[in-house]
């Protein structure tokens, strides 16, 4: 396994990330504790030393179950989790504001049996509450110790760089990551977030790298994931250019003779600025797949091809504030 530098936090995380919201069994695709130790104990084994879930994951159950198989390994892992979607009916337990951030800061430290988080990243962006806010509530943590670096999530350029300002001016740390959705299929992340956190040094650290399992080749319809179907990303993946894309996978992946979840992940760590791609395991062999990546040597002009079949498109994944 290789590692690079989280942004410029001076911690050194695994190029491949072993994202935890495979395992909590609140959805069809989701594995209990039990099943999900093995793969723990592999990604462990295999050197990967950064796992991200978040405490809306299976309403928490993610986190616990990230907390016990990690707990005898604490000090040699890396541990990202995120807030801000709803962990309850009542009227303050959604967002970013002070009151619900502080409540479920003391229990995703719980449910992860652990004294600090070394990444906090909120999940999205919240509209109702102001940067100054929401910054000021997040630095507090890292004064406090419970947190070690604060990360952000899917939002639009202006607002991360907003954001950024608000922390600069009132001397605060700002965001040191950025988990933002990039694939073959989707790249416009490109036209202004990925350089702008390039800029500003941050930690790149995709979701979805394989578009559901798309770049993986498991599907001829789309329609048919049951990731896409289950989380309401189907949409994102319908594009007439996406069949391009993947056939410049595929090809490049034959002509190499490895998986296109292979080749889609060495193409996205190939890119400017990606630090770790955040990948989901339901099976063993594709987690030892993805831990193979980093030592590939892949001719650059593969990777070419493949970026030479996408067309811009929409841009989406974003939070919207209509």
């Amino acid at each position: 396994m290789k590692y690079n530098y989280l942004g410029e936090t001076g911690i050194k995380v695994s190029q491949i990330t072993l994202g935890m919201m495979s395992y909590g069994d609140r959805r069809p695709w989701q594995l209990e504790i039990d099943e999900a130790r093995p793969f723990v104990e592999k990604a462990l084994d295999l050197g990967i030393n950064f796992f991200d879930t978040a405490n809306m994951y299976a309403r928490g159950r993610s986190e616990e179950i990230t907390g016990e198989l990690l707990k005898d390994y604490r000090d040699d892992v890396v541990i990202a989790t995120k807030v801000f979607f709803p962990m309850g009916d009542g009227p303050n337990e959604s967002g970013l504001n002070r009151y619900h951030v502080n409540q479920q800061l003391e229990k995703s430290l719980e449910r992860l049996q652990t004294d600090r988080i070394d990444l906090y990243q909120i999940h999205r962006r919240d509209y109702n509450t102001s940067w100054a806010n929401i910054m000021r509530t997040l630095n507090q943590f890292i004064d406090r110790g419970g947190v070690l670096h604060i990360g952000s999530s899917s939002m639009y350029a202006w607002e991360l760089a907003t954001a950024n300002m608000t922390a600069e001016n009132l001397g605060l740390e700002p965001f040191a990551t950025l988990q933002n959705h990039y694939n073959a299929i989707y790249r416009e992340e490109e036209r202004e977030m990925i350089p702008y956190a390039r800029q500003q040094g941050m930690g790149i650290i995709p979701w979805s790298p394989l578009a559901r399992g798309i770049l993986a080749g498991k599907y001829e319809d789309k329609a048919t994931t049951k990731r896409a179907e289950t989380d309401g990303l189907r949409d994102w993946y319908q594009s007439d250019n996406d069949k391009d894309v993947l056939d410049a996978v595929k090809q490049a992946a034959d002509e190499n003779e490895i998986s296109m979840a292979q080749m889609s992940l060495a193409w996205l760590l190939s890119r400017p600025g990606v630090t770790s791609p955040i990948v989901g395991a339901t099976k063993i062999q594709h987690l030892e797949e993805a831990a193979e990546v980093p030592d590939l040597e892949i001719d650059h002009d593969h990777f070419d091809r493949i970026s030479e079949a996408y067309t811009v498109r929409q841009v989406a994944g974003h939070s919207y504030n209509s």
